[in-house]
């Protein structure tokens, strides 16, 4: 009995180590974990690129529908490489300074572990955040932008915006990082700022043809595919959890289950309000305002994910619904043409989240981790609220005054917008020579099974 008792023991510990040092867990087995956390988050952020694709592609006419999705793997790939080359160390690079970066241009990421996980992890974990900024701040350029437009700010936007904000805010030298600047992941260093771009973008690219009207009406211009703009809100609302519950950085006291959480607290509360206010004011209940109550949801949740309770996540999310429809309407009144609304869904819920830390961050999560204070509702007085406008000013009218400048000069030298017989033939033949939906439009000489 005793043998066979040794010989089951043995076998425990051969399939399950980890219980051979309970009391002194080995910490390359925790790092390991951590490591292999922050990538599968940089996975779930990656592939939020298949949602901006049918969210884009949805929400626009058929002729730019192939357009839209070649552009935004060209524009990821090429932000890949500009985020190696210069943007990764305008963001992350050490050196004390609290402007930007001045070290790790050319990355060259050990193939060690190094602190709590591989520095190729955090990497492509971070190149992940760039790429869906960029992605948000095409929704400025949707129907009407050159291709070469495209290829320009991407390396642009890769290079001198986004790393400038997120250095001032995610690096610890950062200068709003001292002042206590709370933007967990990214509803200001991302969303806000691909949305300030997106402003700029259509404010010199005008309005699509047939927008408005000459007394100033506007038209409604129906995306092609509803079902496909579902579906991709459902993909980003998964990989928000990349997106949020990765931004932990770490698996070993569960906080990352607490972060999903709120999260998806917060995006069921913008679904909701968002489909009940259209029901109330317009008599129907919209399902695209509801699809985009839901990302609002989730924009505004993910700055304070981490520092609020559930029912504050609740709260957020129902304001961010009501929110991105007032929004919407409002764009539309000052002859702003946003074709996915990014402007509304990620500009103006980016600002509500990062602002709602300011009422609601409580202390014990503030103490978590440890950034700035609590808020006003426990305690905090107004001071995290002002760090948090200050921060959303600051970074908001960066984004948006460097975009408008480069965007300004490339207008000047290459121009932004396809000629009126391009913009109306679609982007799809004038740009590509071919259409996304070839069996739909035939083409002279071109057999389709």
């Amino acid at each position: 009995m005793v043998k066979k008792s040794l010989i089951a023991l043995g076998a425990m510990l051969l399939m399950f180590p980890t219980l051979a040092f309970a009391e002194d867990p080995a910490p390359a087995t925790t790092i390991g974990l951590d490591s292999v956390w922050v990538m599968l988050g940089a996975i779930l952020v990656i592939l939020m690129q298949g949602g901006f694709i049918l969210l884009e592609t949805g929400s626009t006419r058929m002729k730019n529908a192939g357009h839209v999705a070649g552009k935004t793997i060209f524009t990821f790939g090429l932000c890949s490489l500009i985020f190696w080359a210069v943007g990764y160390g305008i963001a992350f690079g050490s050196g004390g300074n609290p402007i930007l970066g001045l070290a790790d241009f050319f990355f060259n990421p050990s193939f060690t572990i190094e602190g709590m996980y591989g520095s190729s992890v955090f990497f492509l974990f971070q190149l992940a955040f760039a790429g869906v900024s960029l992605s948000i701040a095409w929704g400025g350029f949707a129907e009407r932008a050159k291709l070469s437009v495209y290829l320009i700010f991407a390396i642009l936007f890769s290079s001198i915006v986004y790393p400038v904000i997120a250095h001032w805010i995610w690096n610890a030298d950062g200068w709003l990082a001292k002042d206590g600047a709370q933007d967990f992941a990214g509803s200001t260093v991302v969303h806000l700022t691909g949305a300030a771009a997106a402003l700029a973008a259509t404010i010199l690219l005008k309005p699509r043809i047939g927008k408005f009207n000459r007394d100033g009406s506007a038209n409604e211009i129906l995306g092609h595919n509803q079902v496909y703009t579902a579906l991709s809100v459902l993909l980003l609302w998964v990989g928000w959890f990349g997106f949020n519950a990765g931004s932990t950085v770490s698996v070993g006291d569960g906080f990352f289950g607490f972060v999903a959480f709120n999260t998806q607290l917060g995006a069921a509360g913008g679904a909701v309000a968002a489909l009940l206010i259209s029901w109330v004011v317009m008599g129907k209940a919209d399902i695209s305002t509801m699809l985009n109550g839901a990302l609002a949801g989730l924009v505004a949740i993910t700055a304070s994910c981490a520092y609020v309770d559930p029912w504050a996540a609740i709260v957020i999310g129902l304001v961010a619904g009501l929110l991105v429809f007032g929004s919407t309407k409002f764009f539309e009144k000052i002859k702003v043409d946003d074709p996915i609304y990014a402007l509304s869904v990620h500009g103006a819920a980016g600002i509500w989240g990062t602002l709602a830390n300011g009422f609601f961050a409580t202390p014990d999560l503030v103490e978590k981790v440890g950034i700035g204070k609590a808020g006003l509702l426990y305690g905090g007085g107004f001071e995290q609220l002002g760090v948090q406008a200050l921060s959303i000013v600051a970074c908001g009218a960066f984004a948006f005054a460097v975009s408008f400048v480069l965007l300004g000069v490339i207008k000047a030298l290459n121009g932004l917008r396809v000629t009126e017989e391009e913009e109306i033939i679609g982007l799809d033949l004038s740009e590509h020579g071919a259409y996304g939906y070839p069996e739909q439009m035939k083409k002279e000489g071109t057999i389709t099974a």
